[in-house]
């Protein structure tokens, strides 16, 4: 049985992107476009006439901007929503934003004019995170539950004992939720994070202003440390490594594993070879099978792993592969990640460590 295309509106200020992302969508047999706006209010009487499976989504838009359309779709009628971007800071702050609210994924418009290898760039893109919307779920904002900071507990004090966390699609949202809730003395933690060059470092510096843990995008050599959070640079894979007795960030341009770079699976092997029993590993919301294999290399090394369960994911593929292929020890809802982190990371504490 032929299954239905997957239907979507497209919404977008400017003539020539709406043409082109039409058209793009429009090339693919499972696609359909019912609708296109200028405008929200435009974007609102498609949506109700045609009930889309999924809105493209330009970030700034004039009469109403696109934020504050969004806000109202996934408070009054939510759906999946794929953010069009510039690459400006601007721009890329605004996706960020719209991430956290609830869309599912962000699509960087071509920089320095349409040039052939952005345009063929943007249309893989934007085809695919069309794809992935549409078998994304979404649940209303208010149903969102949140986790609260969590505290490590008397007497924890080590080094030694390292966090990794890996995510895709709706993991901008998910991240948001655990590291807020993580405390100041918590311990490292290092992640990588499916996300396009541009917007890594405005999400560190988002997360550093809304957390108790200091939040930055890695840096190659850097040491990591307790209460510091090393999000993947866009473009670069970030692995765990060593320097005498300390661990260090790790910066590398060798191809993408797993079709990402960076890639979940590169840093949970490195941190399977580097820190072994002294760490925990998360695999959360996304897309694939990033992260599952090296998931699975970290717990025969000995460390504690947790994966996010399907009913709090946007998309539950990488934590589902995770857990068929034996790499999950426990998985819990989104807003109970952080205690067991900390849990893990106690239990995971050398004995002499503890005081």
């Amino acid at each position: 049985m032929q299954r239905k295309p997957i239907r979507v509106v497209v919404v977008d200020d400017s003539a020539l992107m709406r043409k082109m992302i039409s058209a793009m969508l429009s090339s693919e047999p499972d696609i359909e476009v019912v609708g296109i706006a200028n405008d929200p209010f435009q974007a609102r009487e498609q949506i109700k006439a045609t009930n889309p499976d999924v809105v493209t989504l330009d970030v700034e838009m004039p009469k109403m901007d696109g934020l504050t359309f969004l806000e109202k779709i996934m408070t009054l009628r939510p759906m999946p929503v794929v953010m069009v971007s510039s690459l400006t800071q601007t721009g890329t702050d605004a996706t960020l934003r719209a991430l956290e609210l609830g869309a599912v994924d962000c699509v960087a418009k071509p920089a320095g004019g349409m040039i052939a290898e952005g345009q063929a760039e943007f249309r893989a893109d934007v085809i695919a995170k069309v794809r992935t919307a549409a078998a994304a779920r979404i649940r209303p904002r208010k149903l969102v539950e949140r986790a609260a900071r969590a505290s490590v507990g008397p007497g924890y004090s080590s080094s030694e004992v390292v966090v990794a966390i890996g995510s895709s699609t709706g993991g901008v949202e998910a991240l948001h939720h655990v590291l807020q809730a993580l405390p100041a003395d918590s311990p490292a933690v290092v992640v990588t994070q499916h996300m396009p060059p541009a917007f890594t470092a405005s999400f560190s510096r988002r997360l550093d202003s809304e957390c108790a843990v200091v939040v930055a995008e890695a840096t190659d050599g850097v040491r990591v440390l307790p209460g510091h959070v090393y999000i993947a640079p866009g473009g670069r894979h970030l692995e765990l490594g060593r320097s005498g007795a300390n661990y260090i960030c790790k910066l590398h341009d060798q191809p993408p594993v797993s079709g990402h770079r960076p890639s979940v699976d590169v840093l949970f092997r490195s941190v399977a070879r580097n820190a072994g029993a002294n760490a925990v590993g998360v695999i959360m919301t996304g897309m694939g099978r990033d992260g599952a294999d090296g998931l699975l290399e970290m717990r025969k090394a000995g460390a504690r792993t947790i994966g996010q369960d399907e009913a709090s994911c946007v998309v539950y593929g990488m934590p589902k592969v995770a857990r068929e292929v034996g790499a999950v020890e426990v998985e819990v809802p989104l807003h109970k990640i952080p205690g067991e982190i900390l849990q893990r990371c106690y239990a995971s504490t050398p004995r002499r460590m503890r005081i």
